[in-house]
């Protein structure tokens, strides 16, 4: 078999990255995105876009995105192979110095249609052959006007919180016992208070305004929780809802969520992004009864 060749795009070539066939079956291509360079008003830079070439054809392909000024990629994009070239593939993962989770979209109920389950099942094998694990598997919706403003209870009171530490405390307490595994991995790599700074940072980086966090009480003064209407460069988001241990068990992310889209549609949104890990069922839940539909599901895969 001919020598593979591992190595990433000079800016002049990145349409050799479109040579490789992809039926669209899952990845960002099932959901209409497509690859541009930054040089085109694209998203993706050379140096983080990487191929494994056989006789001068790509047979696999990897793209890492961030956002404008990021020194390291935050997410694994594109990845897919041609047929019979899984081990090109995870090869090619391991040769290029970039490290990023990868979040591989998949239509919903992708698991009972067996040529999507196939690509997706293909994908995760590679890399994981590279050295990846499966973390999480995730609910993503897409809430847009057409499906009504939810409900506000009225329980709850909302506020924003200038003091940087009284946010970080309620960070920290709901953390407790939390059922999202990123933070619960980060908590176990690092500690709790290394995974608060991370989560700061993310919050932080997300381009919208910090004046918009707040922080939820009962009218008697009690601190239940927190949340965070957003901007993600893709657009308005839930950025961050959480309750703290000792008022769980009452259903208020529900109105945290509730009075996060009322936020963001205040601010002008018309579409709102949000996710949840399949297995918090609780906050799957609320999403439901906010009418937030599943627009996709994404399986998590970290280095």
């Amino acid at each position: 078999m001919t020598e593979l060749v591992v190595r990433a795009l000079a800016e002049h070539e990145t349409s050799l990255f479109t040579t490789l066939a992809d039926p669209g079956l899952v990845g960002r291509a099932a959901f209409g995105h497509s690859y541009v360079p930054v040089h085109e008003g694209g998203d993706y830079r050379p140096e983080w876009t990487w191929v494994a070439l056989r006789g001068g054809e790509v047979v696999a392909r990897a793209a890492w995105w961030g956002a404008p000024g990021d020194e390291a990629p935050m997410r694994l994009d594109w990845f897919d192979f041609a047929d019979g070239e899984a081990a090109a593939a995870a090869e090619l993962l391991r040769t290029a110095p970039l490290s990023a989770e990868y979040s591989m979209m998949v239509p919903p109920g992708w698991r009972e249609r067996p040529e999507i389950r196939a690509a997706a099942e293909g994908r995760v094998a590679a890399a994981e052959a590279a050295g990846m694990r499966r973390l999480v598997e995730r609910y993503r919706y897409v809430w847009t006007a057409g499906c009504g403003l939810p409900e506000r209870p009225g329980r709850l009171e909302f506020h924003p919180e200038p003091d940087d530490a009284v946010v970080r405390d309620v960070l920290l307490r709901v953390f407790e016992g939390s059922l999202d595994a990123h933070d619960g991995k980060a908590i176990a790599e690092s500690g709790p208070r290394a995974a608060l700074d991370d989560l700061w940072g993310f919050l932080q980086w997300l381009p919208s305004p910090r004046a918009w966090w707040k922080i939820a009480r009962t009218p008697e003064g009690e601190t239940v929780g927190i949340q965070v209407p957003a901007h993600n460069p893709s657009g308005p988001c839930v950025g961050y809802i959480g309750v703290v241990p000792e008022q769980r068990g009452h259903g208020y992310a529900y109105d945290l969520l509730a009075e996060c889209t009322h936020d963001l549609v205040a601010e002008g949104a018309t579409r709102i992004a949000g996710a949840t890990d399949q297995g918090n069922f609780p906050m799957a839940a609320h999403f439901a009864r906010a009418g937030y539909p599943i627009a996709q599901e994404q399986i998590d895969l970290v280095p």
